[in-house]
């Protein structure tokens, strides 16, 4: 990898990621199952919605004042419920008693809210007259039919699937999601619930990253678990290179002697667009290229390696889905206690919110998971920032 950029900044690593990284196809899917998906194109509203007038609260449907008098004693001539597909008509001094989501009969002055009223079974007095149209849900009150009812870059949620399927639509137009693969190496690692040894520990990363992932939408097609070894290593991630749109290894990155996936990747013929970004924890970092397909090579340590998949991985993955923006949500917060680094490198710190104060916990070893398990976010010291005074602004990434 002697033509790799080495020891790259922070922002460098992004915009070197970001621009390697793009939009995967365009694909139809059902809209009950679009929740986490980008829409690809605009959508254009089928009918108008809502496509007829409907009363927006339970109350009397009243039609003209006969010679503009409010002290008319209102005859009820019907009753309109939600559901009815039947039109009618209010004439003057007339009332339909109505209920929510019930069409607006024909010749409607206003809705009475119900409160408002008081009633017999033929006859019906207002106390409070509301303005002409109230109460009233407007034909294309949401969006008329033809205009644009998502636009393009929209990420659905339970809403947006809710608001497409009350216009009618069942398919709609998204980006593809990735298919991630993942390859753990390390000879020391054992299997959660297997006897421990000396000299061993639990592997922890493939459940670290596969859980990461689906909580944030995405499918892994498997992992594979390698020991140290270069044709193990060499073979776990050409397999995975042909099943997956993007390959996270996690391990074996460093330069140490029995670190083989620096060779497996040039055996692949891997294009590298650098190597170790200049940060603490995650230095030893690789992003490349095979084709069209993604690699990311993370540290083995798993503080580091869940800290690089929030502020590389992940908004790579954003972006592929057709994000506009898949970067960590961050705002400048205050910090509670001083904090002096101890080198010239970027720092991502385990953090805990309160308010609008932020406080630096105290594991922050690359192999310590549990304050990364108490903190709600990262707390970010850029590379040429030495100390920072308690009550000083920091820049402050949220995790998801």
């Amino acid at each position: 990898m002697t033509d790799t950029r080495t020891n790259v900044a922070v922002e460098d690593a992004r915009r070197l990621i970001e621009d390697h990284v793009g939009h995967l196809s365009v694909i139809g899917i059902d809209v009950q199952d679009a929740v986490g998906y980008v829409v690809a194109e605009d959508v254009l509203a089928p009918i108008s919605l809502p496509s007829f007038a409907q009363s927006a609260m339970d109350g009397f449907a009243i039609g003209m004042l006969p010679d503009g008098n409010r002290d008319v004693q209102w005859k009820i001539v019907g009753e309109v419920k939600a559901g009815d597909t039947r039109e009618v008509v209010v004439g003057p001094g007339e009332a339909f008693r109505i209920f929510t989501g019930a069409m607006v009969p024909g010749g409607t002055f206003s809705i009475v809210r119900q409160e408002d009223a008081t009633w017999s079974d033929w006859e019906m007095t207002v106390h409070v007259y509301p303005n002409a149209g109230s109460n009233i849900r407007h034909v294309g009150g949401q969006v008329a039919k033809g205009d644009v009812a998502l636009p393009k870059g929209t990420l659905l949620g339970p809403a947006g699937v809710g608001f497409l399927t009350g216009l009618g639509m069942t398919r709609v137009s998204v980006y593809a999601k990735p298919k991630i693969g993942l390859v753990v190496t390390g000879s020391e690692l054992v299997k959660s619930g297997e006897p421990l040894r000396k000299g061993q520990v639990y592997e922890t990363n493939s459940v670290l990253l596969h859980t990461a992932l689906t909580s944030a939408g995405y499918e892994t097609t498997g992992v594979r678990m390698v020991e140290d070894d270069l044709e193990a290593t060499c073979d776990a991630i050409r397999q995975t290179l042909q099943e997956a749109d993007v390959v996270i290894v996690s391990g074996g990155i460093s330069v140490g002697e029995y670190d083989f996936v620096q060779r497996s990747l040039e055996a692949l013929n891997v294009h590298p667009i650098f190597y170790k970004i200049n940060q603490k924890p995650g230095k030893p970092m690789f992003f490349g290229l095979v084709q069209q397909n993604l690699l990311f090579a993370l540290p083995g340590n798993p503080a580091a390696v869940l800290m690089c998949y929030y502020q590389y991985v992940l908004p790579a993955l954003r972006k592929m889905s057709g994000y506009k923006d898949g970067t960590p949500a961050k705002r400048i917060m205050s910090l509670k206690q001083s904090f002096r680094k101890k080198d010239q490198r970027a720092w991502f710190l385990k953090a805990k919110t309160n308010g609008n104060q932020v406080e630096i916990l105290e594991k922050q070893g690359s192999d310590m998971l549990m304050d990364f398990a108490l903190a709600d976010a990262v707390v970010y010291i850029p590379a040429e920032r030495t100390e920072v005074e308690a009550g000083g602004e920091v820049e402050v990434f949220f995790l998801p």
